[in-house]
C-alpha cells in the first residue's frame, strides 16, 4: 500500500497513542521520528520499531503531538516554532482550550489543526502500543476559519493511512460530543467501580458480564482522566446534572413502589435505556440491536475458541460482533456471537451439527 502521507512524520510523546501511530506508519514505509520528555520512554518506543530519533538535518512535514491535555498547547506552540514547514496536529481529548491557546500565542497558528482519535486502551504507555489501534475508528479533525486547507489535507491523509475514518467537527461540537459519549461513561464507570472497594467477596463472586462491561474503563489512568474531565468540565456539568435529576426520580420511585405512578417511572427509565442503546452504531454504522445473538459454551482450554471460529468461517458465516466471558467457578467460556437475523438459523444448525453447546 502506497502511503498518502508524504515526507517525514515526527511524533512528540511516545506513549500509547504516539507509539501506535509510529508503528502503523512504519508498516507503510513512512519515515517516522519520535521524542518524549522521558528518554527511556522514547528509547522503548524506538526499540519497538515505532520510529527513530530525530536528527538536526531532518525535514519534517507533519508533527503529531501526543502528550496529556495540560501540556498539549505548549507542545503545539513549540512545534510550530521548531518545524517551520510542518503541519501540526495533536491528539488530546479536549480541543477548545488548546485551539484558543494556540491561536492566541502562535504567529503561524494556521499550520495547526487539532484532532482526536476515538480509540485507546485502558492501559497506556509504549508497551501497549499496537499498529491496528485506529483501524475502523472515527478520528475527529477540528479545523476552524484560520486553518490552512493544505494542512487539513495533510492531517486527513495521515488519518486515512492509520486506517481511521476522518470526521470533521468544530472544537465546540467535539467537546460537547465527547462529554456525552466518552467522558461521562468514564466518570460513571469509575463511580460504580468505586462501590466495589468495600464490597464483600461473596458479592463479588457473583459478578458477571454486566458488571465487567460497565466497569471495564474504570481501570483507565486516573491522572490522565483528571486532566481530561477538568478541561471539559463546562460540557460535563449539564450532563451530570441531568443524571442527578434522573437518579432522584428513580430513587423516589423505588422508595414508594406501591404509590401510583412509581412503577411507570421505573419502567420508563428502563425503556428509555433500550431506546438509547438502539441508537449506538454497530458494525458498518448500523444499529447494534439489529443483530441476533447466540451464546456458545466452550471448554476453557487452549484452541477451543479458535476451533469455534474456524467452524463458523469454514461455513461462510460472517460474525458482526463477538464477546467472551467466563462462567464463575467453572472451566467454561461463554462466547456471545452476533450475526444478521437472516443468518441466525443457519448458524444454529451449524453449531448443533458440530456438537457445540448453546446456552439458553
Amino acid at each position: 500500500m502506497i502511503p498518502r502521507t508524504k515526507g517525514q512524520v515526527h511524533i512528540i510523546g511516545s506513549g500509547l497513542l504516539g507509539t501506535s501511530i509510529g508503528l502503523a506508519l512504519k508498516k507503510l514505509g513512512v519515515d517516522v521520528s519520535l521524542e518524549d520528555s522521558s528518554s527511556a520512554t522514547a528509547k522503548l518506543a524506538i526499540d519497538f520499531g515505532a520510529g527513530r530519533a530525530l536528527n538536526e538535518s531532518d525535514s519534517v512535514e507533519v508533527v503529531v503531538v501526543c502528550v496529556p491535555p495540560d501540556a498539549a498547547s505548549t507542545k503545539v506552540i513549540e512545534a510550530l516554532q521548531r518545524f517551520p514547514q510542518a503541519a501540526i496536529t495533536d491528539v488530546a481529548s479536549v480541543k477548545s482550550g488548546i485551539l484558543n491557546e494556540v491561536r492566541q500565542n502562535a504567529e503561524e497558528s494556521f499550520r495547526y489543526v487539532g484532532s482526536h482519535p476515538m480509540a485507546g486502551r485502558e492501559k497506556g504507555g509504549a508497551l501497549n502500543g499496537r499498529p491496528d489501534l485506529f483501524v475502523g475508528r472515527p478520528w475527529v479533525i477540528v479545523p476552524d476559519e484560520a486553518s490552512e486547507t493544505e494542512v487539513i489535507k495533510r492531517i486527513e491523509a495521515l488519518v486515512l493511512d492509520l486506517g481511521a475514518t476522518p470526521v470533521q467537527m468544530s472544537a465546540a461540537e467535539h467537546d460537547s460530543a465527547v462529554a456525552l459519549v466518552s467522558h461521562t461513561p468514564q466518570l460513571l464507570a469509575s463511580l460504580l467501580a468505586a462501590r466495589l472497594v468495600d464490597a464483600k467477596d461473596t458479592a463479588l463472586g457473583l459478578a458477571g458480564a454486566g458488571l465487567r462491561d460497565t466497569t471495564r474503563i474504570a481501570a483507565s489512568d486516573p491522572t490522565l482522566w483528571l486532566q481530561i474531565v477538568s478541561a471539559n468540565s463546562e460540557q460535563l456539568i449539564p450532563i451530570l446534572k441531568e443524571f442527578e435529576l434522573d437518579l432522584e426520580k428513580l430513587i423516589a420511585a423505588l422508595s414508594t413502589t406501591s404509590s401510583a405512578g412509581s412503577l411507570s417511572v421505573i419502567a420508563s427509565a428502563l425503556s428509555e435505556g433500550n431506546r438509547g442503546v438502539s441508537r449506538i452504531p454497530g458494525k458498518h454504522g448500523g444499529s447494534s440491536t439489529e443483530y441476533s445473538r447466540l451464546i456458545v459454551m466452550i471448554d476453557d482450554k487452549p484452541g477451543e475458541l479458535a476451533r469455534l471460529l474456524t467452524d463458523i468461517g469454514d461455513a461462510g458465516i460472517n460474525l458482526e460482533d463477538l464477546s467472551l466471558d467466563h462462567a464463575t467457578g467453572a472451566l467454561i467460556g461463554l462466547v456471545e456471537l452476533a450475526v444478521l437475523p437472516d443468518t441466525q438459523s443457519r448458524l444454529v444448525e451449524l453449531l448443533e451439527s458440530k456438537n457445540w453447546k448453546l446456552a439458553g
